[in-house]
């Protein structure tokens, strides 16, 4: 391949150079002259309408100090622990595993003695003003000693509400009804891809009230990192700096707004590596509300069916009288689950929940993720070629 050079002549380049500058000079004081400004002023008031979308951005350091003021008072630290008669508690059922001198799960990522009482920090979100307080539920599920540290330094005690395993999402509550200021609650349905957001929390344990700022990087991601079958993930994902000990922390809007509960990190080290995941505020709220206003733990079910999706040669194949051709084709209903003692039959096909179509067998699952032992929810069922509403009952699976 031949290779094209360019000659070079260092006194033909100078001289060019000069001349361009002259001539660029000229041009600048002309554009000056014409637009009827002065090179020595640069307030905005001499600068045309047109040209002022330039400088037209949002001050976004004023916007992360009042972020900052109305969200960090709402973030407090939590010391998680067990206590004794917890710990003899645990290990009282491990003697009675037969299965606990098997090497476990602990046993290969070195995570110690099962024996030795759990600890742990993290952080919480003043939810409520009488003292309710969201967090996350690896931070406290274990525990039965949680101790409470405001963003003033004062330490209160806090007992647990409940959980939800399937949202890792955890409510604790301080005894005190008045003083506690709550975090104004934001949608993160209106959070948009390339948004501005702030991480408060409380990383490594003694970095208190510390806020970080990113974008949000996307949202809906679903990592199966919550150890839960039914587990209902939609985290926002931002590159935000959260650390361990940030769990539990408030991911909040340019309004100090909450929207999302920070939960998780992607690393390869153990410490922040770029990306975060938060719990979005839709999930927290609906969650949260159930837990305050129902107490304890949120026990998540499946209706108890199995079969296949509506299609057309399903249709002929079991000659079919729908009115439609979709929904969700019952072939066979679980032993003692809330579907057998509540009615519906193999043959019957699913055709709505609580009035949302169901079209396959996904649906039924986006419709009844958030239901729970416990709920009433009609199945509308096409069950001979004549429809009627079936209602049930969730129960637990046994």
């Amino acid at each position: 391949m031949r290779l094209t050079v360019i000659k070079f002549n260092p006194m033909k380049q100078y001289i060019q150079m000069i001349s361009a500058g002259i001539v660029g000079g000229m041009l600048v004081l002309s554009g000056f002259y014409f637009l009827d400004m002065k090179p020595s002023e640069g307030t905005s008031e001499n600068i045309p309408n047109r040209l002022v979308s330039l400088n037209s951005s949002p001050n976004l350091t004023g916007d992360f100090v009042e972020s900052a003021k109305r969200s960090t008072s709402s973030v407090v630290h939590i010391y998680a622990e067990e206590s004794d008669e917890q710990v003899r508690k645990r290990q009282s059922n491990r003697r009675r595993d037969p299965f606990a001198d098997l090497f476990g799960f602990e046993d290969f990522f070195g995570q110690g003695n099962f024996y030795a009482p759990k600890n742990g920090s993290g952080s919480g979100v003043i939810y409520s003003a009488d003292g309710y307080i969201v967090t996350n539920n690896h931070v406290v599920g274990f525990a039965d000693k949680i101790t409470i540290t405001d963003a003033e330094g004062k330490k209160y005690s806090a007992k647990k509400i409940g959980i939800d395993e399937t949202t890792d999402l955890a409510v604790i509550k301080i005894e005190r009804t008045k003083g506690f200021i709550p975090i104004k609650m934001g949608d993160s349905e209106k959070v948009q891809v390339g948004e501005w957001v702030l991480a408060v929390g409380n990383p490594f344990g003694y970095l208190t009230s510390t806020v970080t700022a990113g974008i949000v990087s996307a949202k809906g991601r679903s990592l199966d990192i919550i150890q839960n079958e039914k587990r209902i993930e939609e985290f926002i994902q931002t590159d935000a700096a959260i650390n361990p000990g940030n769990s539990g922390g408030a991911l909040v809007n340019l309004q100090g707004e909450l929207i999302g509960i920070n939960t998780a990190i992607a690393t390869p080290t153990g410490v922040f590596a770029g990306y975060s995941f938060a719990i979005p505020s839709k999930i927290v709220r609906k969650v949260i509300t159930d837990i305050i206003e129902n107490g304890g733990n949120i026990e998540r079910t499946n209706l108890g069916v199995g079969g296949y999706d509506v299609t057309d040669d399903l249709i002929n194949e079991y000659k079919l009288q729908l009115k439609g051709n979709k929904g969700f084709y019952i072939e066979e209903v679980e032993k003692r689950s809330a579907a057998q003692l509540g009615g519906l039959l193999p043959g019957d096909v699913i055709i709505a929940i609580n009035t949302h179509p169901v079209e396959n067998y996904d649906d039924i699952e986006k419709h009844m993720k958030y239901n729970k032992v416990g709920d009433k929810v009609n199945i509308k069922v096409n069950r001979s070629g004549k429809e009627m509403i079936i209602p049930i009952q969730l129960r637990k699976m046994f």
